[in-house]
This record gives structure tokens, C-alpha cells and sequence, in this order.
């Protein structure tokens, strides 16, 4: 609770490597008398107490209404007045620090007027409709989403629980977790007189549930400093020696980051680009993440530089002069603009090579861009006022509503689809410990942001929710695939789906799920469905007709299957009196490439000249035999037809060859496994020139996905 927060902590220096405004340096509420904070309070002007939060809050918002802040402050004061922290100082000066944060973060009037208020519904006796008739509906919400908070027990018994009802208290408001964040980072910072157990205990709930929440909410600079404070708690000889290696570097006379930064000013005011260009000290986790991922240290690790720009070409515009001009490291680009994180970071990563060999990382921003970067949601504003021009213009799927980001969405539904708290919990767990996240594509052109590692089975939920159970299959970037396949970075996904609306997911999909969605969405059906989903995933319709069910034909028996010995289609050798044979293994038909190899008994095989069979031939010594087509047009081929299964899809499919003009010489349906159908059928076609015809025929029959000349990989037998 926050009235039990005291004397600094030791990591009170910590707070400086937050950036601050230049104009406005930090303000140490530590060192204000209660003079000072309780002074004069007129009714027609803001008390002397809330001078500093006007001042941060009018930078950000010019023409806001300070009047609801002075009515909260007036309020808040007078009902918090003879309550003291533990420190001995007034009360008042916990939700003053916690405004003030929220101010110089760019919150909007309402926020901070609710963060006035905070504490006053739990710790005084001022009601919430006494806030409702003095401040409105809004502030009376937000007001009660955070003391809904205060009231969350933490214990390790209750962390399952603990979520559910932050996400119910946050869910329809994330202003609510943004004022419990600044809270948590008051506290955090004025931890010092409490027993070192207690310390460590809200150190660990600070790590495990409200740095990884600050993370998914974009507020970097809340994160940050949140992270430093429970380094130094958690872990505080590593924390000093962080602090020596900053110490030292920072007495350094030679700093690569200040030449670079001269050349970077330098080349951009040459090309005619405005620009800002700042240098970024690391914080004390980031320098001792980098120190235990490269050993030693040099100057170049201790920050990074900034370019700050006015318009998203302008960013486009640095990168492209900063390539041209100095040493680009071609492999640290990254492109969060084009591509915006899930908490929606946007900017232009890229790292450029010193003279003497160290590699200084480059980040490149608009104002706007670094604004929403430091404070996430807390950027966007009042989420009931009228979205500005520049809001509309940058609108997407993750902004479209600023009290619900696409990531807090998600979790909403997570929480109320989980069969139990403990299965939210675990899932959730996993999913905050992820700290990187992919973008996949799919085929219409949308986007799928997966944490790393995630694979098609994660995709499917991602993109249709519960209706992923009956996802078969996934092509990516154009190839059939498991759902078990991981995705990358940049992938194209498509995902095959089955016609059964009973289909079924797999207990093996879990192995395999790496998000809350998917697992949770597996977990809840197999809850609801015991004994069923036991292994083989989605089962094909019975319905489905088949004229004969056989194994996959092999290379040994290519053309077996009811076929006459010689297909009409003649390729011609240069080996006089050889007999000729199509391999079975590409089945090729005139107009293909063909090439042939000799085999026993004076025969030749012909082999499209693509075919894996044709590389091997070669690796073992045989020479070819140089292969033409004659003048026949007629050609005989395999064809394989990958489809759901549903009831008449045989018939479609015979149909759509015979209207084409082929004949059926055989044909094989496999048992159908996964919903999955494969036919493969063996044509006669009067005329070669319309195998594309038909093979764009056969994938037009409804439930039919894929169509392809027979390929098979038996190399031994030819």
C-alpha cells in the first residue's frame, strides 16, 4: 500500500539516467518543506504545492483547464492533512510525487487529476460519489480501478489471482495502470527505512508483474527506472559494480560516442537535414545486460546515440546520409517504423563503425515517435476526447483505441477464456517473460506480431482465435508446412483451414503453442472435452469418397496402378535401338527440360531435369543421354491433389478432369489423416500444352488447396 513507502533507497541515484527535459530538471520532493506544500492556496490561482505539476503539464498540453487540478489538490490535501508517512513527511507529498511523475510524462488533465485523488477514497473518508458529483464519471472511474489495485493481495498464493483482477480493474481504462505504475515508482523510490525482507519482496512483485506490464504498455521511461530500483535491491553487489564501470567510463577524456555524435551533426547539417542529435546513456541494467553478453566494456557500450527528426521521411532521410557518409553495420538495421512493436515503439535502429573499431548503435525517431517511445500510453492522451488530425493519420490496428492497445485485448480475453486461474497464470507468466517479438505476413498483406519462437500452431490462434482448432496446415513463404514449423522474422504464414466446423485441435498442439491464446484455447477445449483430442489432431470428414485407398505410390511402381506400359508421349534419345522410360519420380511430359541416364538392360530414364534424382545420377558417375520430345502431343502424367476432406470432393474433382478433356488411367485416395486428404491420379491429356490448364482447374474445386506434378525421392532404384 502506498502510505507504507519511506526514506530513499539506496539506488537513489539510479533515478538521474532517466532522461529529463533540459528546461525543467527534476524536482526532489524530498527537500520541500511542508511550507512549501501547504502554502498559500487561493481560490483563483494553483496553490504554490502543485506549481511543478502545472509547469510539466502545461509543456505538453499548453491550453489545458488547470482548474479540476486545483479543486483535486484542494480536496486531496485537506482530507489527507495530518496523515504522515513513515518518513515523517506529510502524506500529501506520496500522490503529489506520483502526479508529478505522470505530468512530465505527458499525461492528460483527467489522469492527473485522478492521480490527486488516488488514495483518498482508501486512505480518508472521502467517498467515490463525493469524487463522481465533484469531478465526473471519469475521474471517479479511474479513482476506483486504482483502489481496486491497493486492495490486490501480491502474496505468491494469490500472484494467479492477483492478475485477473488487475486486468478487470484496467481493462476497460489503461489510465488506471498507468497512475498504479507511477505509484509503484514513488514507492520504489522512497523504499529505503523498510526491513530489507519486505525491500525484497515488493522488489520481486515490482520484476515479475509491473515492469513486464510497463513494458507491454509502451512506458519505457517508468520501465526503466523501475528495473534499476530492483537491480539495486535484488542484486546490489553487481548493482555497485555497474555503478563503478559507469563511474569510470564517465572519467574517461577520450569518448567515441561524443566524436561520432560531432559526425553525425556534421553530416546531417552538410545534407540539409534538422535534426537533433543527443547522446542516450545506458541504464544500469542495460550496461550490465551488455557487459555479460561482451565481456569488457568500452566507451561506445555505455549509450547510444539519438537522432531526433520532425517528419517519418526525415528518419528514412538520417539513415540514408548516415550509410552513405560513415560505416554502416549493415546487420544491426532494424525497421520499428515501417513494422511498430506490439507496445507501440516505433523508430530506426541501425549502428554505425568508429575509427578505432567500436561499433556505436544509432536510434532514429521523430519528436512524436520518442515521445509515445518514453511514455506509451501514457502519449495518447484522453481517450474520450476527439482524435487530432496527426492521431487519425496514424491510426492502426494497435492505436485504434488508446484505453484498450491490441496487447491488453488479447490478455482480456486470455483471462476470461482460461479454464482456471492457475492456467492464465502460467501462460501469462511465459508470455511477459518474452522481451523480443516477430512480425509475420499474411497473404492479404495484414500483419501477425508472435514472440519469438512462436510457430504456425501460435499463428492460427493469433488469427482466428477458438476457430483455429481446425487448422490443418500452414504454408510458409509458399511451402507446405507443419503447424509445428517456427517462424521467423518476415515470414508469410498461410493458414490452411478444414471445412468441419466439429474439428478438433491436438493435445500434441501444446508442445508447440508458445502464446496465452493458443494455449489457453487448447487448454479450455481439452477441459471441455476429456478423452477426446488425443493426438491426431482434426480427423477428415467419413463422408469423404475415395475410388481406391492405397499407400503412396514409390518410385519402384511409378506407373503401376492400371497403366498400360507405354505412354504415348515419345521423348527421343541420341542412343540408337535403347528402349526409353519416364521416370516415375517427376513424371515428365512434353513441354518439360528433360535429360536421361542409362540404366540396366540397355534402358534409359528420363527425368526432368529439376529433379533431385538427376543430381544424384550425376554424384554417383552416370553420364547423361542427351533427350529430346518428338512430334507427339499427347502425354501421360501424375498429378497430386492435396484437399480437405468433405463429402462429394471425389466426384468435383473427376468431374473438373473430365471436363478438361483428360482421361483417368488410375487413381489412389490415402486414408485421410489430420482432415487431410491426398489424391493422386495418373492422366492421359490429349494435348501437353494443357497440363497448366488443368492443374488451375483442379485447384479451383472447392476444398481442393494444392495440385502438383508427382515428385518422389526414392534414389535408388532407376
Amino acid at each position: 500500500m502506498s502510505a507504507e513507502a519511506t526514506n530513499p533507497a539506496t539506488p537513489g541515484p539510479v533515478t538521474n539516467t532517466v532522461p529529463r527535459r533540459k528546461a525543467r530538471p527534476r524536482i526532489d520532493l524530498r527537500r520541500l518543506g511542508r511550507a512549501a506544500l501547504l502554502g498559500p492556496t487561493a481560490r483563483d490561482r494553483l496553490p504554490d504545492a502543485i506549481g511543478h505539476v502545472a509547469e510539466a503539464h502545461r509543456a505538453h498540453y499548453p491550453d489545458a483547464d488547470l482548474e479540476p487540478l486545483r479543486r483535486a489538490w484542494v480536496l486531496a490535501e485537506s482530507s489527507h492533512r495530518g496523515q504522515m508517512r513513515k518518513s515523517g513527511e506529510p502524506y500529501i507529498t506520496h500522490p503529489l510525487a506520483v502526479t508529478l511523475i505522470l505530468a512530465e510524462l505527458g499525461a492528460e488533465t483527467t489522469t492527473l487529476t485522478a492521480s490527486l485523488l488516488h488514495d483518498t477514497v482508501e486512505d480518508t473518508e472521502v467517498t467515490l460519489d463525493q469524487v463522481g458529483e465533484e469531478f465526473g464519471a471519469e475521474v471517479r472511474y479511474l479513482v476506483d480501478g486504482v483502489t481496486k489495485l491497493e486492495k490486490v493481495d501480491y502474496g505468491a498464493a494469490a500472484e494467479p489471482e492477483t492478475f485477473r483482477k488487475m486486468l478487470v480493474a484496467t481493462g476497460s481504462d489503461v489510465r488506471v495502470m498507468s497512475i498504479k505504475l507511477a505509484d509503484r515508482l514513488h514507492n520504489m523510490r522512497t523504499l529505503g527505512v523498510m526491513r530489507p525482507e519486505k525491500q525484497a519482496r515488493i522488489a520481486k512483485v515490482t520484476r515479475d508483474v509491473l515492469i513486464p506490464l510497463a513494458e507491454r504498455l509502451g512506458v519505457q521511461a517508468l520501465k526503466t527506472e523501475l528495473e534499476d530500483l530492483v537491480f539495486a535491491i535484488l542484486h546490489p553487489e553487481e548493482y555497485d559494480h555497474t555503478r563503478e564501470l559507469i563511474v569510470d567510463n564517465a572519467s574517461r577524456t577520450d569518448d567515441p560516442l561524443a566524436e561520432v555524435t560531432d559526425e553525425v551533426r556534421t553530416v546531417l547539417r552538410d545534407a540539409g537535414i534538422q535534426a537533433e542529435v543527443l547522446i542516450r546513456p545506458r541504464h544500469f541494467v542495460s550496461v550490465h545486460r551488455v557487459a555479460r553478453k561482451r565481456g569488457r566494456l568500452r566507451g561506445a557500450d555505455f549509450g547510444r546515440l539519438l537522432v531526433l527528426v520532425n517528419e517519418d521521411a526525415d528518419c528514412y532521410g538520417v539513415l540514408g546520409e548516415l550509410h552513405t557518409c560513415l560505416k554502416p553495420v549493415v546487420s544491426e538495421f532494424k525497421d520499428f517504423i515501417a513494422v511498430p512493436k506490439f507496445n507501440l515503439y516505433q523508430s530506426l535502429h541501425t549502428a554505425v563503425a568508429h575509427t578505432d573499431g567500436q561499433v556505436v548503435e544509432v536510434l532514429i525517431r521523430t519528436h512524436q515517435m520518442h515521445k509515445v517511445a518514453e511514455a506509451g500510453v501514457i502519449a495518447l492522451g484522453n481517450p474520450y476526447a476527439p482524435p487530432s488530425e496527426e492521431q487519425q493519420a496514424a491510426n492502426d490496428g494497435e492505436r485504434a483505441d488508446p484505453t484498450r492497445p491490441g496487447w491488453l485485448s488479447r490478455l482480456l480475453d486470455w483471462q476470461e477464456g482460461a479454464p482456471d486461474p492457475d492456467t492464465f497464470w502460467s501462460t501469462l507468466r511465459e508470455d511477459l517473460a518474452q522481451d523480443r517479438e516477430i512480425t509475420v505476413y499474411r497473404p492479404d498483406g495484414g500483419t501477425l506480431g508472435l514472440p519469438d519462437g512462436a510457430t504456425c500452431v501460435d499463428a492460427a490462434y493469433a488469427q482466428y482465435g477458438e476457430d483455429a482448432h481446425a487448422c490443418i496446415g500452414a504454408r510458409v513463404n509458399g511451402r507446405l508446412a507443419t503447424l509445428s514449423t517456427a517462424l521467423k522474422d518476415g515470414d508469410t504464414v498461410q493458414l490452411l483451414m478444414g471445412q468441419d466446423p466439429a474439428s478438433e485441435p491436438s493435445r500434441e498442439w501444446l508442445e508447440h503453442a508458445h502464446t496465452p491464446a493458443a494455449r489457453i484455447a487448447i487448454q479450455r477445449w481439452i477441459a471441455a472435452h476429456p478423452g477426446s483430442g488425443d493426438g491426431e489432431g482434426a480427423t477428415a470428414n467419413e463422408g469423404a469418397q475415395s475410388v481406391r485407398s492405397a499407400p503412396p505410390a514409390s518410385e519402384d511402381t511409378p506407373d503401376t496402378l492400371d497403366t498400360p506400359t507405354a505412354p504415348p508421349a515419345t521423348p527421343v534419345v541420341d542412343q540408337p535401338g535403347a528402349t526409353v522410360r519416364l521416370a516415375g519420380c517427376c513424371t515428365p511430359v512434353p513441354p518439360d527440360e528433360v535429360t536421361g541416364f542409362s540404366v540396366r538392360g540397355g534402358v534409359v530414364t528420363v527425368h526432368r531435369v529439376e529433379c533431385s534424382a538427376v543430381a544424384h545420377m550425376k554424384s554417383v558417375g552416370r553420364a547423361e543421354v542427351g533427350v529430346r520430345w518428338g512430334d507427339t502431343t499427347e502425354c501421360r502424367v501424375t498429378l497430386v491433389a492435396e484437399s480437405f476432406g468433405r463429402p462429394h470432393l471425389l466426384a468435383d474433382l473427376t468431374e473438373a478432369i473430365a471436363l478438361e478433356g483428360a482421361e483417368i488411367v488410375s487413381a489412389t485416395v490415402e486414408p485421410p489423416t489430420q482432415q487431410r486428404v491426398r489424391h493422386t491420379y495418373t492422366l492421359q491429356l490429349p494435348d501437353a500444352a494443357h497440363l497448366l490448364t488443368l492443374m488451375r482447374a483442379m485447384r479451383n474445386v472447392p476444398g481442393v488447396y494444392d495440385v502438383s506434378r508427382a515428385q518422389h525421392h526414392n534414389t535408388t532404384a532407376f
